[in-house]
């Protein structure tokens, strides 16, 4: 029986298998996260999945390692984790009544086959125009700093919007689970 290994140390990509009911183990893979000049955004977020599964499925047996990275985007400009108040305020500031395209990089590996499916996701939101007393009041109640764009959808972030689109809506909290599902059945991985 495979073991199933997350390639992250995401406590929110962790409650999204849990919510598949898939019984893993994580390690985080501490990867240099930085892009390549003029690499384009799509590659970018692909690129980082696979390092991630790469470089734990190169020490794992018997297993199915999944890697996942995110950025939002606006327009040509990558919006990353805010890690500070400022940033987010900023960030929020900056993305207020416009469309944000979230790009969730996946990659799975059987580490008996090396065998691989790789992909990135693509989901729409739409923000509702924000004063800066909403803006506040997110910061102050929302736990964001980790969250591309500051947005934790799953949270209170979902007040702040006015649409999405998109094929998977979990993509946009950092793993598509319709995408891993699928790559999980094209590797023969059935739960016991």
């Amino acid at each position: 029986m495979r073991k199933i290994v997350l390639a992250s140390s995401s406590i929110h990509r962790k409650k999204l298998l849990q919510q598949i009911k898939l019984k893993f183990t994580s390690i985080s893979p501490d990867i240099d996260e930085s892009r390549n000049k003029n690499e384009p955004v799509n590659n970018f977020v692909k690129r980082l999945s696979v390092e991630k599964a790469m470089k734990i499925a190169v020490l794992q047996k018997n297993s199915i390692v999944i890697g996942s990275d995110e950025i939002a985007v606006v327009g040509n400009k990558i919006l990353g984790k805010p890690l500070t108040k400022q940033n987010a305020q900023k960030q929020l500031k900056f993305i207020s009544g416009k469309k944000i395209v979230f790009k969730t990089g996946i990659c799975v590996i059987d580490t008996n086959t090396m065998k691989k499916y790789s992909s990135v996701v693509n989901y729409y939101v739409q923000m509702k125009k924000l004063s800066k007393n909403i803006i506040s009041n997110y910061i102050e109640k929302e736990d964001m700093l980790s969250c591309a764009a500051s947005i934790r959808m799953e949270g209170l972030a979902i007040s702040l919007i006015q649409k999405t689109a998109g094929e998977d809506p979990t993509s946009v909290i950092g793993l598509p689970l319709i995408r891993l599902t699928t790559y999980l059945e094209k590797l023969g991985y059935q739960e016991q």
